[in-house]
């Protein structure tokens, strides 16, 4: 079926060549299509910007992805003059467009590169704009038979303190969405974030806890689980315990009345199809993998979330695959809500956790020009990681403290074995400066490696 698209695009300019010699009668439009449709990519053009976060995401994805304000835009600018746009986030673990996918896209027929994902999603999504408005179809026309007019959208919040979770999710449910995905983690309480997040929420706002494996193993994720699963909100457990355990994945599938999901590929899919090890599959990546792995997972009658993350740019991408994957039935993830601004002229707008796809040619939105204008930059050389100054407590319930000057520190110290697991009354704070110098010394320890305290000396 993709074959077929793409071959019918390559073909499109020499067939409109050919009506020009044609022996029926000439038609006006003739012309205009042949000049419309000659998509050769003539100019790229890339600019970075620095989109802030609103406030409450702000203050806690400081400690541990504060460089996910950066973006490229990415513009094509086509032979026939149609320019597209896409955007990729820069640090983030896919996508990224290099000079030398510029360089190789450069003269080459748009049509011709739609599917090629090592090209990165801001070129790739840009192509995709730039190709459906040469031919005046959104883009979800170049990508299958549209299944839903409104694709499923969801929240996404970053673990947290839960009263600034109760905040994201009363701002999610007065704009229209009626799911979020939340990361559990162990320096949290999770059962006392439930008990406080559900009694603030109405009963149909449902709750998707994203564990990346931190519950290590079935037989104490089992036990876990089940006192979170008594929160009637909540949906999906993802990815509690490694995806690679299979025996252990499919064993805790049954020990809990709420869905599993797990990322597509890992176990391989026709393992965790075969051994049951999941409900609900993630899928994400690039226009070719997503609508291949859509298609496997429709096959299997398995549905999916979409999970493309950037402004909201990528969420209107994102609706245009989740318009024509049958099993695409579970909000999609994008991040674009961690944002004061989403860079797109009109804003995506959600109603009942459902989102319009535009029917406009292309992504069917505008760019954001003076937004971009706004917030550009010139590139930075290196990922700006860590956060500066930054002096974080993990509060453990027998009265110790772990300090930390940001959260790989944090995350290395668990995995390897040497901090708790899930404990309840545990939680993680912030710690402001105040001037003093045990603060600074404090800090600059920190900032060394873990420090560990019998009892709370800030």
């Amino acid at each position: 079926m993709t074959g077929s698209r793409r071959d019918f695009l390559q073909l499109a300019p020499a067939a409109g060549a050919a009506a020009l010699t044609s022996t029926a009668p000439a038609r006006a439009a003739a012309p205009y299509l042949a000049g419309a449709l000659d998509m050769t990519v003539k100019r790229i053009e890339r600019t970075w910007i620095n989109v802030p976060f609103r406030e409450v995401p702000a203050r806690n994805m400081i400690r541990e992805l504060p460089h996910w304000t950066y973006f490229e835009i990415c513009k094509v600018t086509l032979a026939c003059g149609v320019t597209g746009f896409g955007e990729t986030m820069v640090y983030y673990t896919w996508g990224t467009v290099s000079d030398a996918a510029v360089a190789r896209a450069t003269g080459r027929n748009a049509a011709e590169l739609l599917w090629d994902d090592s090209l990165g999603c801001g070129l790739q999504m840009a192509l995709f704009d730039a190709v459906a408005k040469a031919n005046g179809v959104p883009v979800y026309r170049l990508l299958g038979s549209k299944r839903r007019d409104r694709p499923f959208v969801g929240w996404w919040v970053i673990d947290m303190p839960a009263e600034d979770w109760v905040l994201e999710c009363k701002e999610a449910v007065a704009q229209g969405y009626t799911d979020v995905k939340a990361k559990a983690r162990p320096w949290f309480d999770l059962e006392h974030q439930c008990q406080v997040l559900t009694k603030s929420l109405p009963a149909h706002f449902k709750i998707d806890f994203d564990f990346n494996a931190m519950l290590l193993d079935a037989s104490r994720a089992a036990r876990y689980l089940e006192r979170i699963d008594d929160f009637e909100q909540v949906a999906a457990f993802e990815s509690p315990i490694p995806q690679s355990d299979v025996a252990g994945n499919k064993y805790l599938r049954t020990q809990t009345r709420v869905p599993i999901a797990m990322h597509y590929g890992s176990p391989p899919v026709m393992t965790a199809l075969r051994e049951e090890v999941c409900d609900v599959f993630v899928i994400g990546g690039g226009a070719t993998r997503v609508m291949e792995q859509g298609t496997v997972a429709a096959a299997a009658d398995k549905p999916f979330w979409l999970q493309l993350v950037g402004t909201g740019i990528t969420a209107t991408f994102a609706l245009h695959f989740g318009a024509v994957l049958s099993h695409a039935r579970w909000p999609s993830v994008n991040c674009h809500q961690l944002y004061t601004h989403q860079m797109i002229k009109p804003a995506l707008k959600v109603d009942n956790g459902t989102a319009p796809v535009p029917e406009a040619p292309g992504l069917g939105v505008e760019l954001d020009e003076d937004a971009v204008a706004r917030f550009r930059i010139e590139p930075l050389k290196q990922r700006p990681y860590p956060a500066p100054n930054l002096l974080l407590a993990i509060r453990w319930p027998s009265g110790a403290t772990s300090y930390y000057a940001h959260a790989q520190q944090y995350w290395d110290d668990f995995l390897a074995g040497r901090l708790p697991l899930f404990p309840k009354g545990v939680y993680l704070e912030r710690i402001p400066d105040n001037g003093s110098r045990e603060w600074r010394e404090l800090q600059a320890k920190a900032a060394q490696g873990g420090v560990h305290s019998a009892g709370r000396p800030l």
